[in-house]
């Protein structure tokens, strides 16, 4: 009907002219009508065949637009992603690693929450988000883990005279004031614990729920702190050079074990895939750079 004859139709399609009439000729016996009707040679489409053409045309542009569609998911430029962050790394390091993960994907959404690495956990255990990055819960089978040993770092003011040490020990820190996470906090009990050992005045001045807010404390000469790999990468990333706290090396070691969490039981989106694999180039360069930073 688009060529107005068979002879036009059989070249637009690469068949042969005869080819072409038993195809209309098995489509209109499977349809149980005339398509056209057939006189001195000619084909004239009966008011059946007009109909089926609009119905076919609305088919044939769904088609094209799912396979459009399709190539844009296969090329990770369409779909949607839910990730659930803990707050060390949902100021700076997973939002300047999204803003680049999704430059030219134009069609492809992200809900991005911040939220308690237990109740991220709980989140991905129950499907609701894709994808977590929170402090390592305990194994369990509904949640699939990669996990990451950071060590933990001092934070000190820019011009402390620790600034210029290579390894900062609970003896350097001897009775200065400190800011740490609430009690139960792995590091907080790492780090009491490592000055007890030390025999040195563990003084807790600041307790806090996240190390975030303890940066300013630590700028305005209040405290010191050690804090966790993530929130001083991203001091390092955000702050201006000339406003950067300094960064030491502490030991004993203080541990804080992050983790990339995706659901136990169910098939990672291929855009999920892609993230995950940038987020483990993320981390493991952000521990080149804190290496680089500490020399």
């Amino acid at each position: 009907m688009r060529s107005g004859s068979i002879s036009q139709a059989a070249r637009s399609v690469g068949r042969t002219q005869p080819a072409v009439s038993t195809m209309i000729q098995t489509l209109e016996d499977q349809l149980g009508f005339a398509l056209f009707l057939r006189s001195h040679g000619k084909l004239t489409p009966t008011p059946e065949a007009y109909f089926f053409l609009e119905e076919c045309e609305d088919i044939l542009g769904r088609v094209e637009r799912t396979e459009r569609t399709l190539e844009r998911i296969s090329s990770l430029q369409s779909g949607k992603l839910k990730i659930a962050c803990h707050p060390a790394a949902s100021s700076a390091f997973l939002p300047r690693l999204l803003t680049g993960f999704l430059k030219d994907r134009n069609d492809l959404d992200v809900s991005l929450i911040m939220r308690s690495s237990d109740v991220i956990e709980d989140l991905i255990a129950s499907q609701q988000y894709d994808l977590g990055f929170a402090e390592t819960p305990r194994p369990r089978a509904s949640i699939r883990q990669t996990d990451y040993d950071l060590y933990c770092v001092c934070v000190l003011p820019k011009d402390d005279p620790l600034a210029r040490a290579e390894i900062v020990t609970p003896g350097d820190l001897d009775g200065r004031p400190m800011a740490v996470l609430f009690d139960e906090h792995g590091t907080a009990v790492q780090t009491e614990s490592a000055f007890r050992s030390s025999g040195c005045h563990f003084n807790k001045r600041i307790e806090l729920r996240t190390f975030l807010p303890g940066l300013q404390f630590v700028a305005a000469g209040v405290c010191v702190m050690v804090c966790d790999m993530i929130t001083a990468y991203s001091h390092l990333v955000q702050a201006p050079e000339n406003e950067r706290l300094s960064i030491r090396r502490f030991s004993p070691r203080i541990s804080n074990s992050v983790s990339i969490l995706t659901p136990g039981y169910a098939t990672q989106s291929m855009a999920g895939q892609a993230f995950i694999g940038e987020l483990h180039t993320a981390v493991e360069k952000m521990q080149l750079e804190i290496r680089e930073a500490l020399k």
